[in-house]
């Protein structure tokens, strides 16, 4: 199903300055600082996403960029690690980045959102859906892609919709886990059920023997993931040899094509949702400007998920800039952001207000092949 409405957010309260800002008529560049998972079990998921920003980000630079001011992606590796990030964050906020962007996950993002608060500082586009940081309304927060309530909804309205009750979940042991576990609760309580079995798994592990016998124990029909690919692909490994002959659900963060690749032949019949338009055809105009701007980089170029979701962020961000003007500052950009109700990027919409942060409730269900291939 896609959609596009305004949906309700949230975050903290606004607290006192605590960092200077780079926001002087007289600077030449915009640098917007990042946290992502450019390392360990997660590191895909940050580096496609970055470099499907880069793609929005060098082009406008070669053009000139933003009312004549270049943007610089400064990003620094947290491993998916929220301690890793908060550093990260007092570093980036101490060096007077303009903007935090694209910041990658769910504890990570809920760990760096109160020292960008704090800060006065944008935090715009985490790679997350955490209601956590969506309510209380927020004003330094920006979201482009929809909620996991918003996916768990649709993913419960898929599996119902052909006759399953028993819905088992299978969900990362932290907050990101626990919010797509709140969101599956919430959507399986709209038609009178429940989940059937839970397990866990730590964050950056593949440690899912137990997870997967606790779920098997209660004969579910179907099991939605919530977590990072590695930990996915080998719950669904283990589920599958231990005979489950049910379907598995994802939610878009697990990282599509990197799930596609840990699987294998095993990927036939996996389910994900998206909130990003398909990224391999250019049948929707982002989706072509995204492959035409991927063009430049040659055969190494791979379009993916969490690559036009960074595209789409950073055209995003680009267009708050343009509309903010020459002497724009942190303050102007949120004012700016704020008054561009149903930015058409092309075929993709986002909408902010005074009242809403929470750009799109976009999402798409897709299924992947044998041969690693997405379908809808």
């Amino acid at each position: 199903m896609k959609r596009r409405q305004f949906l309700s957010v949230g975050a903290v309260a606004p607290v006192a300055l605590a960092f200077p800002k780079l926001a002087t008529a007289a600077s030449t560049k915009i640098v917007l600082g990042q946290s992502a998972a450019f390392s360990g079990p997660a590191s895909a998921l940050g580096e496609r996403f970055k470099e499907g920003a880069l793609l929005a980000f060098e082009r406008v630079n070669a053009r000139g960029g933003v009312n004549g001011r270049t943007i610089e992606l400064r990003s620094l590796d947290d491993g998916y690690e929220p301690d890793r990030c908060a550093e990260n964050t007092q570093k980036l906020l101490k060096e007077d980045v303009f903007a935090l962007f694209g910041y990658i996950g769910t504890p990570t993002s809920v760990a760096a959102l109160p020292l960008a608060t704090a800060a006065r500082t944008p935090f715009f586009a985490p790679f997350s859906g955490a209601e956590a940081l969506r309510a209380p309304f927020n004003r330094m927060a920006f979201h482009v892609r929809a909620s996991y309530n918003d996916e768990t909804l649709e993913i419960v309205k898929q599996i119902t919709s052909i006759g399953m009750k028993r819905i088992g979940v299978f969900y990362q042991n932290d907050s990101y886990g626990k919010a797509g576990l709140d969101g599956m609760t919430a959507a399986l309580k709209a038609h009178n059920l429940s989940p059937v079995g839970l397990g866990t798994v730590e964050r950056n592990t593949v440690a899912v023997e137990a997870g997967v016998g606790k779920i098997l124990a209660d004969k579910p029909d179907a099991i939605v993931l919530i977590s990072a690919y590695k930990s996915c692909a080998a719950f669904i490994r283990e589920a599958r040899k231990q005979g489950f002959l049910g379907s598995f659900y994802n939610v878009s963060f697990v990282g599509t094509q990197a799930l596609a690749a840990e699987l294998g032949q095993d990927a036939r019949g996996v389910a994900i949702s998206q909130v990003m338009p398909l990224p391999f055809s250019a049948t929707v105009p982002i989706s072509a400007d995204y492959l035409s701007a991927g063009k430049a980089l040659g055969a190494k170029f791979e379009p993916n998920y969490g690559g036009i979701e960074g595209f789409v962020a950073a055209r995003t961000i680009i267009e708050g800039l343009r509309q903010a003007g020459g002497n724009v500052t942190p303050e102007t950009l949120v004012t700016a952001l704020e008054n561009m109700p149903e930015l058409n990027l092309g075929g993709f919409f986002v909408d902010f207000n005074d009242r809403s942060h929470a750009g799109s409730k976009y999402v798409d269900m897709t299924i992947l092949t044998a041969e690693g291939k997405v379908r809808h």
